[in-house]
């Protein structure tokens, strides 16, 4: 991004969650608020867009890696978590809908300054009230140190947290990646969600083909994929690092989990996952 307006990538997922409500009928994933969040040029955009069938499995995607994220909000919140981070929020709404609040879950959203100005502008121009439990921290993920930021908000870092990151990962480098993970293991009541994308020579060659295409047209809007991770290779990186439970869900594991594939059916080999790291041990 050029820094002075939102992502393309957090204008696609904006518009491809608010194509789900109608296009798919939410099935994944509902949220009344994906399509008020955007002016009605862009929602007729994103509807038209999702009328081409080969966006179908890209748009499911992204419905199911935020079902699953809010589907770990949930147990944790039965274990005591009463604040949620959401970096790289883009046009997310979970701190809008945050159905803990009566029980005092607070939500801070981080993300690019000029991307959560555009957000916040939104929210005023389509009424939408901000809540008193969701706080905004500017953070440019590459230059600012985010326990800073976080510090200089109510959040109590010595409090059980979960941070959701989701549609981040493969644009930033490899060591500010593992950075960010090696904070959130430096806290003992801490966990996180985050997506990943496998290397292409993960891919069976008919699959390959495709996932190159897409890493071209990321490429070509000006946001190109930096860093690619092995799921071997992450989940040794995260044991040692002391996250003692780790929840890693490829193409296959969502398949079954969220679109009705029966347990027997043939793993669809690489692809986009979903990941979920605690230090607490247990399911």
């Amino acid at each position: 991004m050029d820094g002075k307006g939102p992502s393309r990538t957090a204008r696609l997922v904006a518009g491809s969650r608010a194509a789900h409500q109608i296009i798919d009928g939410s099935s994944v994933f509902e949220d009344p608020y994906a399509r008020m969040i955007l002016d009605a040029e862009a929602v007729a955009a994103a509807d038209k867009h999702a009328q081409d069938p080969g966006t179908k499995p890209f748009r499911l995607f992204l419905a199911a890696r935020s079902r699953f994220a809010e589907d770990c909000v949930a147990k944790e919140v039965e274990h005591g978590l009463r604040q949620v981070v959401v970096l790289g929020a883009g046009l997310d709404t979970f701190g809008l809908r945050n159905p803990y609040r009566d029980i005092g879950l607070k939500v801070f959203e981080v993300d690019h300054p000029a991307t959560q100005a555009w957000k916040r502008e939104r929210l005023l121009v389509s009424g939408i009230t901000v809540p008193s439990e969701l706080s905004f921290i500017p953070v440019d993920f590459e230059r600012d140190d985010l326990a800073e930021q976080l510090t200089a908000s109510d959040f109590q870092k010595d409090e059980p947290a979960l941070y959701i990151w989701l549609g981040v990962l493969p644009y930033l480098e490899r060591q500010t990646i593992f950075s960010l993970l090696r904070f959130v293991a430096a806290s003992p009541e801490a966990g996180i969600v985050f997506d990943y994308s496998e290397p292409l020579e993960n891919y069976a060659p008919e699959r390959r083909v495709r996932a190159a295409a897409m890493a071209a047209r990321v490429a070509e809007a000006g946001e190109p994929w930096i860093t690619l991770l092995d799921p071997g290779e992450l989940a040794g990186e995260l044991a040692a690092m002391g996250f003692r439970y780790v929840e890693d869900l490829g193409p296959s594991g969502m398949a079954r989990r969220y679109f009705g594939a029966p347990d027997d059916a043939p793993d669809s080999g690489a692809g986009p996952h979903v990941l979920f790291a605690r230090k607490r041990a247990g399911g």
